[in-house]
């Protein structure tokens, strides 16, 4: 995970406010309407809806293929069905609807006609042929029943021709659709200004009449229907909820009702009609089809219904349609509004905050992650997004999917360009300068870090690591070329995994030799714990080569390790055309010193105070001596790693306090107990018998008055 700076933030917030205000913009104003339609089609996939249609408080008497096609309506004009029509709504007002809607309009009557027939018109012949139909309009009518449908047009407006006007005392309402611009209905209008005043529109007449209230308009244009305040997220509009994806709506076929009326069966008319809003329209396949908020899922022209008296004609099950028949659209915004289920859309202020948070998100995952980590968060935030509007849409909340799933893509997109020109060039020049000479786990730490080297040197708290063999050159004299290289490819390849895996960096090879840093470049505040380990499990690694390797059979190679910590300048230094990440200070040439002071002790691993406090309780240690190294006139107190604590051997833990008793006698001038100390492990350990031949030679010429306890080492 990449470590997210300050600049990166302000980015971050830049993209998604950016991106938030391009996907809510009017130019792209179509994708609230998708968002609509993915959710339509997400919560009839995922969810479905299993209301029983016969609860439905809307029923569509459907004009539709079966009654062109059957007796007496076939081959018939519809201007001579009025009659029937008038026969059949009698009976469903008297089978107890509360309120039927016309969704067809009977712009002229045959009465009309002015076509010669004999010595007058056709339509002067049949005067009086709409008398029954227009009888059965005022009967309803006055009833409070029955609500005429119009097209309001300023061009070519489709109104019922006057004699129905006057049946039904001009009750009539717009049937007009309000259509996204993409020709889509996901809304409809609740009203129209009509001579300065507002009047519903058709749906909300009939869902008026319906549950006995009066449609009311707020001071804020906010429509109000029998204590339900209705959602608009566009003015004067109601956002539709289709909800059963129109199967959840009975539909009647008008010529099986009109058999029905023939066979005289009031009881039918009751057992479907009673308590009902009845919506009077066609259900054809190439008239008043309309594309709605269904088009992705699929919609279905209502499902039929009980048969009155004719038999169900044969005909394959109703399939999915991106359209629907118009009446569909009326009878939802009717059954939404009388059971306050219409869908509420979020306002424009509060989605595009919810965009631009969404994007912000995503934009700082792109920002703290590898690309493709961020597009799989992304595509996990999209999922979870997703499934939490479906949630939401089920109880008629419309969440943005489309915008912040847009915006989202365009601030991942945008925060990984912003990346790879800008945030990470340093990175990718460090991984490309560091790459040769640098372990991958360490770049990855030292980038995670967010500690970079300053390319022109900086001081670092670091542990320096000297290591050479011992003796070497003479071993090299006997060896060929090519042995020499194949053993020393094998040493060095061995020690390095070794450094490296414990977070060291190699400075340098010097032949044999091997010049470690660790803290620095990736920084590590455990880098003298993490380098008095590497020392040890080096150390270990030689024994097993010498024992099974056989580049190494018969040489029997030991080397020294020095340790030391302090500050240190690292960086990139060296001339202009030709430079190497490198570390210079006293720490580091006291650690050189302290390799070679292994050899006037016989030890392996020599470490500085410094080194020795920075670890902790984690090692068991033996403090060897205080030597002054070779240009250096400070004393520093040296110590020998043992092993971690609790895994020293006996024999390790018995040397070292026989050994921490001598050294004690010995800087309390108490040579002869001091040769006793060191004299119980001389024989196996060198630096004890070291310090037994010093104190014996002591105890016999003892040192001047002003002596102190510190071993001055003239070589290197």
């Amino acid at each position: 995970m990449r470590r997210i700076g300050g600049r990166d933030i302000v980015a971050a917030i830049l993209i998604a406010l950016v991106a938030g205000a391009i996907f809510t913009s009017p130019p792209l104003q179509t994708l609230p309407g998708l968002s609509l339609d993915i959710l339509t089609a997400l919560r009839g996939k995922l969810i479905g809806d299993h209301r029983d249609p016969a609860t439905s408080p809307v029923v569509v008497v459907a004009i539709d293929g079966e009654t062109y096609e059957t007796p007496p309506f076939q081959g018939s004009p519809t201007q001579t069905w009025t009659r029937e029509i008038g026969r059949v709504l009698a009976s469903v007002a008297e089978g107890g609807a509360k309120v039927v809607g016309f969704d067809v309009i009977f712009k002229n009557s045959i009465e009309q006609s002015e076509i010669p027939f004999g010595d007058t018109s056709f339509g002067a012949r049949l005067k009086g042929f709409d008398r029954d139909y227009l009888i059965a309009l005022r009967q309803i009518s006055d009833g409070g029943k029955l609500v005429l449908g119009e097209i309001l047009s300023n061009d070519h407006p489709d109104v019922p021709y006057r004699a129905q006007q006057v049946a039904v005392r001009n009750t009539v309402r717009a049937l007009n659709v309000h259509t996204d611009p993409d020709d889509v209905i996901r809304r409809m209008p609740l009203s129209f200004a009509i001579e300065g005043r507002p009047v519903p529109a058709m749906a909300v007449e009939l869902a008026a009449r319906a549950t006995g209230a009066k449609p009311e308009i707020a001071p804020s244009g906010a429509t109000g229907l029998s204590g339900y305040a209705i959602p608009s997220a566009v003015p004067n509009t109601v956002t539709l909820n289709f909800r059963g994806l129109g199967r959840d709506i009975p539909t009647y076929s008008f010529v099986d009702l009109r058999a029905c009326v023939e066979k005289g069966d009031r009881d039918f008319f009751r057992r479907a009609f009673d308590g009902k809003v009845v919506l009077l329209g066609t259900i054809l396949n190439f008239e008043d089809r309309k594309l709605t908020s269904m088009r992705l899922s699929g919609g279905y022209d209502g499902t039929p219904a009980e048969r009155c008296a004719l038999p169900a004609p044969a005909s394959p099950p109703q399939k999915a349609r991106s359209d629907v028949a118009g009446v569909f659209v009326h009878a939802t915004v009717v059954r939404n509004l009388i059971e306050h289920d219409a869908v509420t859309e979020l306002g424009f202020p509060l989605r595009t905050i919810l965009t631009i948070a969404f994007a912000a998100i995503i934009a700082c995952a792109a920002c703290a992650f590898a690309p493709t980590t961020a597009a799989i968060v992304w595509l996990a935030s999209t999922a979870v997004y997703a499934a939490m509007a479906v949630a939401a849409f089920v109880h008629a909340l419309a969440l943005p999917l489309t915008e912040p799933t847009l915006a989202s893509l365009a601030a991942l997109a945008s925060m990984i360009g912003y990346r790879f020109v800008l945030a990470d060039r340093d990175e990718r020049f460090l991984r490309k300068s560091f790459s040769l000479y640098l372990a991958p786990e360490v770049i990855n730490s030292m980038v995670a870090s967010g500690k970079m080297p300053a390319l022109g040197g900086e001081m670092r708290n670091v542990t320096m690591f000297f290591s050479d063999l011992s003796g070497f050159s003479s071993i090299a004299e006997t060896m060929t070329p090519g042995e020499l290289v194949t053993l020393m490819n094998e040493y060095l390849s061995a020690m390095t995994d070794i450094i490296e895996s414990h977070g060291g960096y190699v400075d340098k090879y010097i032949g044999d030799s091997i010049v470690a840093m660790f803290g620095a470049p990736a920084d590590d505040p455990a880098h003298a714990r993490n380098a008095v380990h590497a020392a040890l499990k080096c150390h270990d690694k030689l024994a097993e080569l010498n024992a099974n390797h056989p580049a190494f059979a018969g040489h029997r190679l030991s080397h020294r390790i020095g340790l030391n910590s302090g500050e240190a300048v690292v960086g990139n230094i060296g001339s202009r055309r030709r430079f190497n990440y490198t570390v210079m200070s006293d720490t580091v040439n006291v650690a050189s010193r302290l390799e070679g002071a292994n050899k006037y002790y016989g030890t392996a691993i020599m470490a500085s105070e410094t080194t020795m406090a920075q670890t902790g309780d984690t090692f068991g240690w033996r403090e060897l001596d205080a030597i002054r190294v070779l240009g250096r006139g400070e004393a520093i107190r040296v110590f020998e790693p043992l092993a971690e604590t609790g895994a020293e051997s006996a024999a390790q833990t018995k040397a070292a306090a026989a050994y921490a008793e001598g050294l004690a006698r010995w800087r309390a001038r108490d040579f002869a107990k001091a040769a006793d100390a060191f004299g119980r492990t001389a024989e196996a350990d060198p630096a004890s018998a070291l310090f037994a031949k010093r104190a014996r030679a002591f105890a016999e010429n003892p040192p001047p008055p002003d002596w102190t306890p510190v071993n001055t080492l003239e070589g290197k």
